[in-house]
């Protein structure tokens, strides 16, 4: 993959993210109710208001109004341009550096770089920037960071099966010769390849953030349904069984799938013109 200098990766990286956000976030309130309703609750012992999709956007809808659908598009914006700018910018240094081209360096560098971008964007995560002066007077600045044990092997996962299948599937593409090698097309193509392996490995990394970040805490912030990633993870498969690591997984592609896509295939179109300036101004 061709590279543009570190600084402009993160530039673009954000820029890319924060659009699709735009697209997605709807996807992503659904995803959210699905993913904690009927929370440490055995199956069929609980009332179920959000059924699949569809139903689903109609009941926040008619809960929330229209702009419901859009709740915490702000809070999603800085949190896509926070974590992915830093995760472009450090998959871009591993890029220059040389190390995506030894065995699994691209599955390193995105898991890598998508730790690091977690855990530098998980207090826009967890909630909006009116709550985070909230947050840090009543639980101090570990406060900011509660969740980030869910969210950093959730997006170390995500990260790397996003970027290293993007990066091989967009070259299959390309030498299949279906498409023109420079088409837009062939970035979309790849993107979408992409999509099913992050959807794959990321939903129940996915539920166990979402659990994480929405528990109750008590006064010095400790979670008050689950201690930690591993705690979360079990709990779920013994009191709801193991599918419900798997809960709202259509909307989880419906949402994750679009958001690798738009993306990636944003990301690519970006550094395409990038590089396109640079070589006129030189």
């Amino acid at each position: 993959m061709e590279t543009v200098a570190p600084a402009v990766d993160l530039v673009l990286g954000a820029s890319a993210c924060c659009l699709a956000c735009v697209f997605t976030n709807p996807l992503e309130v659904v995803k959210t109710r699905l993913q904690l309703q009927g929370e440490l609750q055995a199956r069929g012992t609980y009332p179920r208001p959000y059924r699949g999709f569809v139903a689903s956007v109609v009941a926040v809808a008619r809960a929330d109004g229209l702009c419901g659908l859009q709740k915490g598009l702000a809070a999603g914006l800085l949190y896509q341009g926070l974590m992915n700018g830093v995760r472009f910018y450090f998959y871009s240094l591993a890029c220059q550096a040389g190390l995506t081209q030894q065995p699994g360096g691209t599955v390193v560098a995105g898991a890598v770089a998508g730790a690091l971008g977690a855990f530098v964007g998980s207090p826009a995560y967890l909630s909006v920037l009116g709550a985070l002066e909230t947050i840090w007077r009543q639980q101090g600045l570990a406060g900011l960071w509660r969740g980030v044990g869910g969210a950093v092997p959730r997006v170390t996962v995500g990260s790397a099966a996003q970027l290293a299948t993007f990066a091989s599937a967009k070259a299959w593409v390309q030498e299949q010769q279906w498409l023109p090698e420079d088409s837009w097309l062939v970035a979309l193509a790849g993107g979408m390849i992409s999509s099913i392996a992050v959807v794959a490995v990321m939903t129940p990394f996915d539920v166990v953030s979402t659990r994480l970040y929405n528990q109750p805490v008590d006064r010095a912030g400790r979670g008050q349904l689950y201690g930690g990633l591993t705690d979360c993870m079990v709990k779920i498969w013994q009191q709801e069984g193991p599918l419900a690591l798997y809960k709202g997984l259509g909307p989880a592609y419906l949402r994750l799938g679009p958001h690798t896509i738009l993306s990636m295939l944003f990301w690519d179109e970006l550094r395409k013109l990038a590089r396109r300036c640079q070589h006129q101004g030189t």
